[in-house]
Parts: structure tokens; C-alpha cells; sequence
């Protein structure tokens, strides 16, 4: 059989349906049942700064950041007093160091002044804040609060759904939007650690490794 008959025969199952959702997460979790927010934290302060930092940075350079980080400013009100330059000097390895700091003190003085030092758990208040976005709220929701109200869309939640053909959009707010259709509200957050995991282990951005990939039969852009 050729490979284009065998990708015509597989094209009607990778439509974009719950089924073929639920199909997927069945398996990817499967594979990776401990999947979990690769940042390092204890409360969700703690996850809002690593978070903050991640931007543009990977997950292992934030962990190598944070701890002398959290020691230093242990609470909203130490890091809204902190000195820029001392706070860029920790944080420097982590890029954006100038912006970065500037969120981050931005925010704490937010949290201690509007939020009596605790982090907010709604989506409208922590967008509200210095240096947060849709996406950075999200991450704090489902992995501090366990509130799924949205799913969190990296670079390779991205990638790795477009592969699968669950959307066709490249804008990290319209994936979500196609992927909150698709998927039950429950498995939201752990659904973006599932996806990040695989886009890490198996579908690489440059080199996908379809060849031993467990979705090979289902992905439209399966090379086997």
C-alpha cells in the first residue's frame, strides 16, 4: 500500500471532533501519566514569579533562577520593595531581565496593595496585573488554584495540535478556543502538561520522531 493511500484512509479520523479528541488524551495520558507544571513552587506567589520569568526562557533555566529568588523576596511586599538592579542581577540569566523585572515588582506591588497579598484566583483580576496575560493566568488557575477555565497554549501545545489537526489556528487565544470545544472542562490543565510533554519527548519542532510516535496512526502529519 502507498503512503498516499494509507494517509487518504487515515484522513477521516483526524477530523476535529470530541471523539477524536477524547482519542487522543486517552493515549497521551496514558504514555505520560505524571505529566505536571514543570516549574518549581510551593505556593502561588512562587508560581506567578516563575511563570512571569518564563517568558521567552525554558522551564529548567526559570528553576536555576527562582530559588535564590523566593529567599531573597519570600512575599509580595518584599519584592514590591526590591531595587531593580538587584532584582535584574538574579534574574538576568533568565532574558528580558529589565522588563521582567519591572513585572514582577509591578505585580507584587498589586498583590499587596489590591489583593491583600494573596494572588487572585479570577481570570479578570489576574490579567489585571503587571506582566500577566491569558496565558500566564491560566497556568496560575489550573496548577495553583485547580480552577480549569482555560487551557494553557505554549509553543508546543501549538505545535503539537496543529500537527494532530485538532485546530488549524496559529494565534494562541483561537487554539484555545478550538481546543475548549473540543475537550472536557476537567482535563484542561492537565491536558496543556500532556501536549508540552509530548512536544518535548517525541514531537520535536524541528525533527518529529513519528517513527515511534504511539499518535502515528491517528496524526495527519505523521511521516510514517
Amino acid at each position: 500500500m502507498s503512503k498516499k493511500t494509507t494517509a487518504a484512509k487515515r484522513a477521516p479520523r483526524t477530523k476535529a471532533t470530541p471523539e477524536y479528541a477524547a482519542v487522543i488524551y486517552e493515549r497521551l495520558l496514558a504514555h505520560y501519566p505524571n505529566a505536571h507544571c514543570a516549574l518549581d513552587f510551593r505556593n502561588p506567589f512562587q508560581l506567578l514569579i516563575a511563570t512571569i520569568l518564563s517568558a521567552q526562557c525554558t522551564d529548567k533555566r526559570v528553576n536555576m533562577v527562582t530559588p535564590a529568588l523566593f529567599a531573597k523576596y519570600p512575599t509580595p511586599e518584599a519584592l514590591a520593595a526590591a531595587k531593580p538592579e538587584e532584582l535584574e542581577e538574579i534574574i538576568k540569566s533568565a532574558g528580558f531581565f529589565r522588563t521582567k523585572a519591572k513585572n514582577l515588582i509591578g505585580m507584587a506591588a498589586a498583590v499587596a496593595g489590591l489583593h491583600g497579598s494573596r494572588v487572585p484566583d479570577a481570570m479578570d483580576a489576574l490579567v489585571d496585573l503587571p506582566g500577566v496575560g491569558r496565558k500566564t493566568a491560566n497556568v496560575i488557575l489550573g496548577n495553583a488554584y485547580d480552577k480549569n477555565e482555560g487551557v494553557v497554549v505554549d509553543t508546543h501545545v501549538s505545535r503539537v495540535t496543529q500537527r494532530l489537526g485538532l485546530t488549524k489556528q496559529t494565534d494562541p487565544v483561537k487554539i484555545e478556543q478550538d481546543l475548549v470545544k473540543l475537550f472536557p472542562r476537567e482535563s484542561w490543565t492537565m491536558l496543556s502538561h500532556l501536549f508540552i510533554e509530548h512536544g518535548r519527548q517525541i514531537c520535536d519542532a524541528r525533527r518529529p520522531k513519528c517513527e515511534i510516535c504511539f499518535l502515528n496512526d491517528l496524526c495527519p502529519s505523521s511521516r510514517v
